[in-house]
């Protein structure tokens, strides 16, 4: 006879978030001691957890936030199998968590966050991962994380899939005029995509690459592959300017301007502040970017089940 009710079943059921078969099933394995089967539990859950982890995690959510002065910023990604999971409340809550955590920690790579207490917690970020994971039954992976310090700005798109946190140095310090301004290049650098903060940060290879495909398209123009090689090479450094433009931030046209770029409407906003504002980096989280998604073919699927 069982050693339980009902009611403990649900009870498991509340306190873990674990489903009712697998509460009543652990429940049965320790002989109704409450204590002995959330063990139970969280050990089984361990080892699904293991199972899983070469599952597809290409959803998820991006979390940027900062601290109450914004001198300091952090970013999170985590991963999740897939959006239903991801637009989770708890799950969010857990990215929110992981962030502040980041922020307040300052851990210096993944295992180090991990083995931190999470946001305030007697858990660890790693335990805090595993209750999670108890109450979803996916694979759930934080992927990546950053932090920066001087005036931080963040921005998260409404969906929670992408997220910009960007840092600069000015002697006004956060007020809200350089707030505003550093909000709106985040905003650039979420919608614009932009790879580097200037052109000084572009490696010398991808330069030199850039060049040689310019140099390559001159070749297949009989306009231009009639001018001497030196010439060319110096119409190829001058349409370096193009993939600045392209890519890197400070370079790029000022989406809400009026032809102005970034670089030039940051002056025209340390101007009205009466202070120089220089940004000095910037960080930009795209959820899932370069994880091979899944791809389900439900109608072979059904298909293959009919026969």
């Amino acid at each position: 006879m069982a050693n339980f009710t009902a009611k403990d079943v649900n009870d498991l059921r509340k306190s873990t978030g674990v489903g009712l078969m697998d509460c009543k099933k652990a429940l049965t394995e320790a002989d109704g001691d409450v204590e002995k089967a959330i063990v139970i539990l969280r050990e089984k859950g361990l080892a699904n957890q293991a199972k899983k982890a070469d599952r597809i995690a290409a959803e998820g959510a991006v979390i940027a936030v900062t601290n109450a002065d914004h001198t300091a910023g952090a970013i999170v990604e985590v991963n999740s199998e897939t959006d239903f999971v991801a637009q989770n409340e708890e799950f969010v809550g857990f990215c929110e968590g992981l962030a502040q955590t980041v922020l307040t920690e300052n851990p210096a790579d993944l295992d180090a966050l991990k083995a931190a207490k999470f946001n305030g917690t007697a858990a660890t970020v790693e335990e805090a991962l595993q209750e999670i994971f108890l109450k979803f039954r996916e694979n759930l992976q934080i992927r990546r994380f950053a932090r920066v310090e001087g005036i931080v700005k963040e921005y998260v798109h409404f969906n929670k899939k992408e997220g910009v946190l960007v840092a600069a140095a000015c002697e006004a310090g956060a007020t809200d005029a350089v707030l505003e301004c550093l909000n709106d290049v985040a905003l650039q650098a979420d919608a614009m995509k932009a790879t580097y903060l200037t052109k000084d940060e572009v490696p010398a290879a991808t330069i030199e690459q850039e060049k040689q495909i310019v140099m390559a398209q001159m070749a297949d123009d009989p306009k231009m592959a009639s001018k001497p090689e030196q010439v060319r090479a110096k119409i190829a450094e001058g349409k370096l300017g193009v993939y600045y433009k392209d890519n890197c931030l400070l370079c790029q046209e000022f989406v809400r301007g009026e032809g102005e770029s970034v670089e030039q409407y940051v002056n025209a906003c340390a101007k009205k502040v009466g202070s120089p504002i220089t940004v000095k980096s910037f960080v930009r989280f795209i959820c899932g970017e370069g994880i091979e998604k899944r791809v389900d073919d439900f109608a072979g699927e059904i298909a293959s089940m009919l026969k």
